[in-house]
């Protein structure tokens, strides 16, 4: 009996022993899958993923974002301008104008010389930032081209790794953005005065100057929507300084009858370029606009003057973006400047000689374009005030750009696309306190390509594999031994097209820059930039640069295959463009 009972309770012993056992290892097999499953947040999936599709598939079993330590990783805002030239920032610079805005984040971090762009033109250059990939890869190589909707954008991975994303102002393609909680965006290129806006209730108009209303949305979000248990990314879009270049009334009475000085290259002929630049239509004498652009109200206009304008253009525009938009209160406050430019117009333009008529052009086209800025610049202080009030500004990612570059005179022109310097290069400005030492400048060649990467390198998730930018994190953080690009690749595409810029596509080192115009033309420009920064002299054929070339064109021969493009795609695109011009035709008719 008593051999029985010690028999079975070594027996019950034993499977004691064994439930304890087996708890403790449910219970550390239960602790390592969250500690995997947190990693996997932080790191943006496991560490296997190797594309966009695979990072959204492995965070769709994941446990809630909002377990991650947001402590840590930043707020990022976004602040794009359009069409904002280097040229107009005083931190560049500029003799034009005063932006202590755009300056303060400059002064407060780090200011980059040789940002550029891949494709100087405004949809394909937002199509390649969301997506980290060169216009002919995302499929947006110009205005008109539709995107590819199958690409993953950063703030659908910032999104869906716990990020509170938002998006206010000008995408300019799509009426509904991909990986953003709220957004409220202009539709196509938008409306200065009275714009109308895209939501998620449908469109809706707003009374007032669109710089300001985007704005005014901008600073609602932050204060009244933002999630603060979570990090925001916020894209703040300004439609400024984009063409017909409308001011707020009271900047347009305060710039008008301000004298510029005049670029050096007003007056280029063009001497040592070829077919490309010579048959440009972005002249300031025969394209810029006398109403659409200049403002002399149609009512006072006549057409006599400059014969060869296409009326539709130059009349129907203005009528569309101001006769038909401002209620009457507004067209008083415009009226004053608005008679005042018809006036001079019409008793001074007869009797000008050429150059008069260009340098005329000229100032008109500062004064509205330098107002919009002023406004920019403004409203960029009031969104700087509020994160230093709100406490937010320590850990939040501050920067501005512009989709691209712009000429204010340069070359005789105004509007972008070519790969020539103030299209090219764009401005960019970088706070973070936290992690950026106040008062650099940075000579490195980063590009619109690289800020997807950036923008999830510094919140700490996996750059898929298929972004084709470069993280310059390192750059930001005073690691810049991390860093390395000898030059950058650039390629447009829209010809024929708007502006008859033909085809090309181009590297740009440090030092110089090589250009390939394509399509109609076979030419080659080479320019020095140290010798000729303003790019007037196109070295190609000068034979003390013979050995310099041949390693300029290997270097672009390589990037071409790096960044998958090749001469049988130039020609699909071109085959691509007819085709789609075709079927718009063929669906008019």
């Amino acid at each position: 009996m008593l051999r029985s009972l010690l028999s079975m309770l070594g027996y019950l012993s034993l499977c004691l022993g064994l439930i304890s056992l087996l708890g403790a290892c449910q219970s550390n097999q239960s602790n390592q899958s969250n500690i995997g499953t947190q990693h996997a947040i932080k790191e943006g999936g496991n560490q296997g993923v190797s594309s966009p599709s695979s990072v959204l598939a492995s965070n769709a079993g994941q446990s809630s974002p909002a377990k991650v330590n947001t402590q840590q990783r930043p707020n990022i805002l976004f602040i794009m301008s359009d069409d904002h030239a280097y040229q107009a920032i005083s931190a560049y610079g500029s003799n034009l104008i005063q932006t202590p805005n755009i300056d303060r984040i400059a002064k407060q971090g780090i200011r980059f010389t040789n940002a550029s762009v891949t494709n100087s033109i405004c949809a394909p250059s937002r199509a390649t930032i969301l997506t980290g990939k060169h216009t002919h890869i995302n499929g947006k190589i110009d205005n008109r081209m539709p995107f590819d909707s199958t690409q993953i954008t950063f703030p659908q991975l910032l999104q869906r790794n716990g990020y509170q994303t938002a998006m206010f102002g000008k995408l300019h393609f799509g009426n509904n953005p991909k990986g953003v909680d709220d957004f409220m965006i202009l539709p196509g290129q938008g409306d200065y005065i009275n714009p109308d806006f895209i939501t998620k209730q449908g469109t809706v108009r707003k009374q007032g100057y669109v710089t300001d209303i985007i704005t005014d949305e901008t600073l609602n979000w932050l204060k009244h929507n933002r999630d603060e248990s979570k990090p925001f990314m916020l894209a703040y879009l300004h439609k400024a300084p984009h063409r017909s270049w409308w001011p707020r009334a009271d900047k347009f009475a305060e710039f008008y009858g301000k004298q510029y000085p005049i670029p050096d290259t007003l007056f280029d002929d063009y001497a040592t370029r070829g077919a490309a630049a010579k048959s440009a239509e972005m002249t300031l004498r025969k394209h810029l606009l006398p109403v659409k652009d200049t403002k002399v109200s149609p009512d006072r206009y006549d057409p006599r003057y400059e014969p060869y304008v296409n009326p539709w253009d130059n009349i129907k525009v203005f009528e569309r973006q101001y006769t038909n938009r401002a209620t009457p209160a507004q067209k008083a406050q415009y009226e004053k400047v608005l008679s005042q430019i018809a006036k001079d117009y019409n008793e001074n333009w007869p009797n000008m000689t050429e150059r008069e008529k260009t340098i005329w052009k000229y100032q008109r086209y500062m004064q509205d374009y330098l107002a919009t800025i002023s406004s920019v610049d403004d409203n960029i202080g009031r969104v700087l005030d509020y994160l230093d009030e709100a406490g937010l500004a320590d850990n939040t990612i501050v920067v501005y750009t512009s989709d691209q570059g712009f000429y204010l005179g340069e070359h005789g022109w105004y509007d972008k696309r070519f790969a020539y310097q103030e299209s090219m290069k764009t401005p960019l400005v970088i706070r973070w306190p936290q992690k950026i030492k106040p008062g650099q400048v940075s000579d490195e060649l980063v590009q619109n390509l690289d800020y997807a990467q950036t923008f999830l390198d510094a919140a700490g998730l996996k750059q898929p594999e298929d972004m084709q930018g470069q993280s310059f994190l390192p750059l930001l953080t005073g690691q810049t031994h991390k860093w390395q690009r000898e030059g950058v690749y650039y390629h447009y595409y829209e010809f024929p097209g708007a502006h008859a810029v033909k085809r090309h596509y181009a590297i740009m080192t440090k030092r110089y820059k090589l250009i390939h115009f394509y399509h109609d033309v076979d030419e080659w420009e080479l320019y020095d930039l140290q010798r000729d920064p303003k790019e007037v002299n196109n070295v190609y054929h000068d034979a003390s640069y013979r050995d310099q070339l041949a390693k300029l064109k290997q270097q672009l021969r390589d990037l071409r295959i790096q960044y998958k493009d090749s001469p049988e795609l130039d020609q699909q695109m071109i085959e691509r463009t007819k085709n789609w011009k075709n079927s718009k035709n063929k669906a008019k008719h």
